[in-house]
């Protein structure tokens, strides 16, 4: 489902995910611009070709993966997911963080595509957990985050810089323990003891 392929039971779901590549951009740059507005101040995902290809060249690099929410009907780009700052060893942890795209906002395609990332980030790269940083205004991420089974573990003030200034935002997490996917071997880089 990962390689760039459709997934072979994607006549059971409104999404697949794929990762990101270059010939997206332009694509990706059109919604990016059409969605600015509902993007402020939460995220401001590239709207030119040279941030573009930033964040191609940022997700190229091991331990950091970017992947699409695309409509199973029409392949079109819904959204997008980023798994950051994989860290493998005793923490087997990662952020996430994502977007919906505005012509599509709303209709459910983003919770769809967190689950089948959820799943694959406690499947298949065998993490234990993984964080999500919302700021407390964006109530639609929050509900989004809360569907999923994140519980909130705190609030960090002046945490990121999102749209021109450093935000305050609060602190979600999920472990695999309490998602009920089903159980994996522990990652090779995870110590005996």
């Amino acid at each position: 489902m990962f390689s760039g392929d459709e997934p072979a039971d994607k006549g059971h779901r409104r999404v697949f995910l794929r990762p990101i590549n270059k010939d997206d951009q332009e694509e990706f740059l059109r919604l990016a611009r059409a969605s600015i507005e509902l993007h402020r101040p939460w995220d401001s995902p590239p709207t030119t070709a040279d941030a573009f290809q930033a964040l191609i060249t940022r997700y190229d690099q091991p331990g950091e993966e970017c992947h699409l929410v695309c409509l199973t009907d029409t392949s079109a780009i819904a959204g997008v997911i980023y798994i950051n700052s994989i860290i493998r060893g005793r923490l087997q942890s990662a952020s996430i963080a994502y977007a919906a795209f505005a012509p599509t906002a709303g209709l459910g395609y983003m919770g769809e595509g967190l689950g089948l990332v959820l799943k694959y980030a406690f499947e298949e790269l065998r993490l234990h957990r993984l964080e999500a940083q919302i700021q407390p205004a964006n109530t639609r991420s929050l509900k989004l985050i809360q569907r999923q089974g994140f519980r909130k573990e705190g609030y960090s003030p002046n945490l990121l810089f999102m749209d021109g200034a450093w935000r305050d935002h609060e602190r979600w997490a999920i472990t695999a323990d309490i998602t009920g996917f089903r159980a994996t071997p522990p990652h090779h880089t995870l110590p005996i003891r």
